[in-house]
């Protein structure tokens, strides 16, 4: 699997007990039903590496994952830190106007006043704000994702048009 067809969804944190369970850190925007999963691919020096799952325990933010094939904590150790990916064809459609942040890197920002910004290079979680990151004039600019500042997204175009008060890129 190719880790451009897929989306990260969490990381492996660390062992947790003593018969190879895991904690992982589960990301804001996947699946609400990560404890139906039954495989899922852990990137081990850029290569993704099939994982069965055997039993999840979902609690908020992170899961408590016992995979197949990995029985003891030293195991468990082994693919502690490793980043949890799934393949994009599996995720849910973002509906119309809303988008995935993985979804609008290498986007074009276009300002209705001032014309080219730059290209998303991520979206960026700052307390409960996502932000567009993009370099403008070799500065980094912040974005807040919200109804204000972004008029449009077009997807097949890959084309955000945003509506920046005026004196927002010299702050």
């Amino acid at each position: 699997m190719n880790i451009d067809a897929c989306y990260k969804i969490g990381l492996v944190l660390k062992p947790h007990g003593l018969k190879g369970e895991v904690t992982v850190s589960i990301d804001a925007d996947i699946p609400n039903d990560f404890a139906t999963l039954d495989a899922v691919f852990l990137a081990n020096q850029e290569r993704l590496v099939p994982y069965f799952i055997q039993h999840v325990s979902v609690r908020d933010a992170k899961a408590f994952v016992k995979f197949e094939d990995v029985d003891t904590p030293e195991e468990a150790a082994k693919i502690s830190k490793l980043a949890i990916y799934l393949p994009k064809t599996a995720r849910p459609k973002s509906t119309r106007g809303e988008f995935y942040d993985d979804e609008v890197v290498d986007f074009e920002v276009i300002d209705q006043t001032l014309g080219v910004l730059g290209l998303v290079t991520e979206v960026m979680q700052a307390g409960a704000n996502r932000l567009l990151v993009l370099m403008h004039h070799e500065k980094e600019v912040l974005i807040p994702i919200n109804s204000p500042f972004i008029i449009s997204v077009n997807k097949s175009k890959k084309k955000i048009s945003v509506d920046l008060p005026e004196g927002f890129l010299d702050i």
